[in-house]
């Protein structure tokens, strides 16, 4: 397998010391021996150092399902979209009823401003998440930037049946409203979030006044 320069700068390990028994600058204290500092070069949970064991894996086994999800998860959350894509797209081959693996590719499809792609990933991931309530919400989001308002209100409509209390699915759903020009129904959704979520509620009513 090629390598990939999986990790950023800022997400490299660095050199860990621990000073047991170090004083605050001004105590008034009398300080304490220095004990026998203790160097970790190393972090082992690092992501650079799971990415070279995925590696090394992947290496013996090309085909290991699990290693291949969670390399492409390591790509998603270091913002490497194109590369995590390509990577669920061999888990979905090796495994085409993962679900998760379509759900977070089509994730990854929206963060490249592929809506349309993620519509289609979206699509298929919910025949095997029928009730996993984050995947309507972007679903409806990617529909969204289609123009298809029809749709992205039925998603996230979908998402609020499955989690009552979804605050950003609700806060989606008035904006959306908004656009529609829809301003009772996106006062519903104020309303609703207001008996649960203050914040959010208010950061709609905003959206509401403005579009006044």
């Amino acid at each position: 397998m090629k390598e990939n320069k999986l990790l950023q700068p800022v997400m490299r390990a660095a050199l860990v010391l621990i000073i047991p028994g170090i004083m605050l600058a001004g105590s008034c204290t009398k300080e304490e021996p220095q004990k026998q500092r203790t160097v970790q070069a190393v972090n082992p949970y690092s992501a650079d150092s799971v990415y070279l064991e995925l590696q090394k894996k992947l290496k013996d086994n090309p085909d290991d399902v699990d290693s291949l999800y969670h390399l492409a998860d390591l790509y998603d959350r270091n913002a490497q979209y194109a590369e995590a894509i390509e990577t669920y797209k061999k888990v979905v081959k090796l495994k085409p009823d993962m679900g998760y693996a379509y759900f977070k590719m089509g994730t990854a499809y929206d963060r490249l401003d592929k809506a349309a792609e993620a519509v289609a990933e979206f699509r298929k991931a919910a025949g095997y998440l029928p009730n996993y309530p984050v995947l309507y919400n972007n679903m409806g989001i990617a529909y969204g930037k289609l123009g298809k308002f029809k749709e992205e209100i039925q998603s996230l409509k979908k998402a609020i049946k499955l989690r009552p209390a979804y605050s950003s699915a609700r806060y989606n759903l008035g904006v959306t409203y908004l656009r529609t020009g829809d301003r009772k129904s996106a006062i519903k959704e104020y309303e609703a979030l207001d008996r649960f979520d203050g914040g959010t509620a208010a950061a709609l009513r905003k959206e509401i006044d403005r579009a006044s």
